[in-house]
């Protein structure tokens, strides 16, 4: 079974990568064991750099240029689906509505979030038939509760 694909929203990928938050030590090993793979789009790295870059995190530019290397390594850029993608809810925060495409694009099997607006959107049945939305800190159990879903996604 090829591994599981995952999209992170830029507060996962912080919490992975700037804060090594403990609670996402499964999550973290995964990536980097290549159990799992990640995907992202252009826009969503260069959201991910604009954040990098906010005075209160106190990183240095080459920190950052680092930290964002290393997550673009670990990830399959993929381009918007410009061909009748399949329809997906309108997230509350507009920002956040390219993480659901990127998720549809790259036929992930799971959106990785902590944001509550992304996570309510979990049970719409738009989103139900193509990827699951969860929490980091639930993701290593997530991925055995989800095998229609991964089905679904060939």
């Amino acid at each position: 079974m090829p591994p599981q694909t995952l999209v992170l929203d830029t507060n996962t990928v912080m919490a992975l990568w700037v804060f090594e938050d403990p609670a996402l030590h499964a999550l973290r090993q995964s990536v980097e064991a290549g159990s799992v793979t990640l995907a992202t789009r252009a826009d969503a790295l260069e959201e991910l750099r604009h954040v990098l870059a906010y005075r209160q995190f106190g990183l240095d530019p080459a920190r950052q240029a680092a930290l964002h290397a290393e997550y673009v390594a670990l990830c399959s850029i993929i381009v918007a689906d410009t061909a009748t993608p399949a329809a997906l809810p309108a997230c509350r925060d507009r920002d956040d509505q390219k993480f659901l495409e990127i998720a549809r694009d790259a036929r992930a099997t799971h959106l990785v979030s902590r944001d509550k607006a992304l996570l309510r959107l979990n049970r719409h049945r738009l989103v139900r038939a193509l990827f699951a939305i969860v929490k980091p800190e639930a993701f290593p159990a997530a991925d055995a509760d989800d095998d229609t879903r991964a089905m679904a996604n060939p």
